[in-house]
Order: C-alpha cells, then sequence, then structure tokens
C-alpha cells in the first residue's frame, strides 16, 4: 500500500512551521495513544503513522529531502511506525510523552537534550525595480551573545553551576505509565543536568545576553512578492550545545505607481486621447529599463491591449523576461471650452450623418436591443 502524505496525515500545510507541526502531531499523538485506545488497531496505526510524519518534517534536513523527492528522498525505515515490536513501541510512547512533558522530541539520551535553536523570519519590503534587478543590503536582527560576565556559565563570578539533584545530571528523568517506563525533560534543571545556586546578576543564569547583529544579504534579480531567502544558521541559538536555527529573509514588494506584476510579466494602463484613439500614432511608454514605443492602429477601442516582448522581469528561475502587457484606456475630456463643445457637436452631427460606419459597435448593441425587445 503507497503511504500517505506526511502533511496530509498532521493535516497541515507544506508551508506549516514547526510549531504548527508540533502541534498537529501532539493533538493527533493525544488523540490515538495506545493507553487511550486500547486493543484499537486503526488508532494503533494512526499513531504510528502520525508519529513517523512527525519525525520526519520536524527534521529541516529530512523535510527538505522529502519535500524535493518525496517518500524516496527518506529512508522508509526511519519512521516509528515500522515495528510492532515493544522496543519500537516503548520509543513512540517516549516521543509522545515528550511532546507532551516538554522534552522536545523526547528521544532518550544519557546526558542533558540537546535542542535545535528556532528559525527566525524578517520581512523585508523593496521596490519593484530593486526586486527585477536584484541588490545587496543589510538587515539588523535579534542576536544571543556569551555572557562578559559570567563567560556563558551562568553563574555567579567565582561561583559555578552544580549538577542536578533530581536528575543527577542526565537533564530527564523516568516515569511510570502503566507497563512503561517513560523519559521526560527534568522539570529542575529543565534537561541541562546543572543547576544554578547562584545566578550571574548580568544575565540572570541564562548565560547569554540579546544583542542586535548585522548581516549582509543578497537580494537575487527577479525575486518576487512572499519568497523567501534562508541565511543559514542565523536564528536563535540551540540549547545545550545544539545546533543555531535559521534566518528566513520574507520578501515583500512595494506597490508600484505604474506597473502591477504577475509572475515575470507586467502590466499598465496607458489613457490617450480619443483623437489619437481615432485617429493612430506613436505612444512613448516607461518600462523597468527605460522607455519604449509602439504605434496605435487607426480606429483603436477602450480596453485594447498591446504587448512589449521581453519588457517584463526575469525571474530568479527563468531564462528569459516576461514581457510587458500595456491596456489602453481612452480618456474622455473634461472642463470643455463653448468653442470646443461646438466642434465636437459639429463632430458628432458628421458622424451620424455618415452612417454606421463610423461606429459599428454602436450599431451592432443596438441591433441586438431591438431584437431583444421584439
Amino acid at each position: 500500500m503507497a503511504k500517505r502524505d506526511f502533511y496530509e496525515i498532521l493535516g497541515v500545510g507544506k508551508n506549516a512551521s514547526e510549531d504548527e507541526i508540533k502541534k498537529a502531531y501532539r493533538k493527533l499523538a493525544m488523540k490515538y495513544h495506545p493507553d487511550r485506545n486500547p486493543d484499537n488497531k486503526a488508532a494503533e496505526e494512526k499513531f504510528k503513522e502520525a508519529k513517523e510524519a512527525y519525525e520526519m518534517l520536524s527534521d529541516s534536513q529530512k523535510r527538505d529531502a522529502y519535500d524535493r523527492y518525496g517518500h524516496a528522498g527518506v529512508d522508509p525505515n526511519m519512521g516509528g511506525g515500522g515495528g510492532g515490536g515493544a522496543g519500537g513501541f516503548a520509543d513512540a510512547f517516549g516521543d509522545i510523552f515528550g511532546d507532551i512533558f516538554g522534552g522536545g522530541g523526547g528521544r532518550r539520551s544519557a546526558g542533558p537534550q540537546v535542542y535545535r535553536g528556532a528559525d527566525l523570519r524578517y520581512n523585508l519590503e523593496i521596490t519593484l525595480e530593486q526586486a527585477a534587478n536584484g541588490f545587496d543590503t543589510t538587515i539588523r536582527v535579534p542576536s544571543w551573545d556569551e555572557c562578559d560576565t559570567c563567560h556563558g556559565s551562568g553563574a555567579k563570578p567565582g561561583t559555578s553551576p552544580v549538577t542536578c539533584t533530581t536528575c543527577a545530571g542526565h537533564g530527564q528523568v523516568r516515569m511510570q505509565q502503566g507497563l512503561f517506563s517513560i523519559q521526560q525533560t527534568c522539570p529542575k534543571c529543565h534537561g541541562t543536568g546543572k543547576m544554578i545556586p547562584d545566578p550571574c546578576p548580568t544575565c540572570s543564569g541564562v548565560g547569554r545576553i540579546k544583542r542586535n547583529k548585522t548581516l549582509e544579504v543578497k537580494i537575487p534579480a527577479g525575486i518576487d512578492d512572499g519568497m523567501r531567502i534562508r541565511s543559514s544558521g542565523n536564528g536563535e541559538p540551540g540549547v545545550n550545545g545544539g545546533p543555531p536555527g535559521d534566518l528566513y529573509v520574507e520578501i515583500h514588494i512595494k506597490q508600484h505607481p505604474v506597473f502591477q506584476r504577475e509572475g515575470d510579466d507586467l502590466h499598465c494602463e496607458i489613457p490617450i486621447s480619443f483623437v489619437k484613439a481615432a485617429l493612430g500614432g506613436d505612444i512613448e511608454v516607461p518600462t523597468l529599463s527605460g522607455k519604449a514605443s509602439f504605434t496605435v492602429p487607426e480606429g483603436t477601442q477602450s480596453g485594447k491591449t498591446f504587448r512589449l516582448r521581453s519588457k517584463g522581469v526575469k525571474g530568479v528561475r527563468s531564462g528569459y523576461a516576461g514581457d510587458l502587457f500595456c491596456h489602453v484606456v481612452i480618456e474622455t475630456p473634461v472642463k470643455l471650452t463653448e468653442k470646443q463643445k461646438d466642434l465636437l457637436r459639429e463632430f458628432e452631427q458628421l458622424t451620424v450623418e455618415g452612417g454606421s460606419k463610423h461606429n459599428p459597435q454602436s450599431k451592432t448593441w443596438m441591433d441586438k436591443v431591438k431584437k431583444f425587445f421584439e
């Protein structure tokens, strides 16, 4: 039987954050846990299925491989639902109770738990021109640095952390749940395995202080609204020596006064006079790379679209630029003088006398109206 999609199993979208994935997993784990569903094989399978999906999607490398290649990109034997033996089932329970009681992944460990730092998101607003051409910029993001007073120990100068008396330095304690022995994070030291009797006055025992750091970010040409740039290792630092998270710079493009972007194409409205529309002529229009011109043919109607090839945006993954679509809007003159009004009345009279050849659309529309009322 083919495996179900991991995102579908957890009920989250492919752009779900780590917190959303963890919350979805906890909800399913509580619902289908074997202790709550004794002798229920269907619930047991759903429990195993959710555990395997969480293990794959909570690991950034496995998730990236899965997003690229599907189930073929990850080892199918790494999921927690593969075996029904006691060892696999006990590990599954350990993962569940580790999440519920604050143990992160809840995996068994001989020492303090190691946690990867959280990812950070930075919203960067740029112009359409910057998005089309690309540029280098700098941003300031929050960061944690080692405390200068305690040099990262968290203890007051002259003192040292001591081994946690509750977990004996392991960072975890065991609790009995029916027939199973479950590991969870030590509630006293929160998984560090150490206690600080005299906290550092500068960092309050954390061992780190929060500062801002400046990063250089390269915005590639053709980037579009909503795209993200990953800065590896610039998220929050890990816990107990764990790896840092990543920083994701999310792009937001400001509204442009002339152009609207759709993919690699650009759209704009070009107002012209009814004289230019009637007689035709050349029109000069702006583009992101300078000026361009095209010819409006005689008798152009409002709403007519003219396409200028390769005058759009060359996308990040595109081999060529998109097009510029110019939508003609015929502008009705306002605040006319009496002389202008007289000339227009004379023009209207001559047009009517010329018959339907001057206004074919009006003639067609009137014919349809007459037919409708017959």
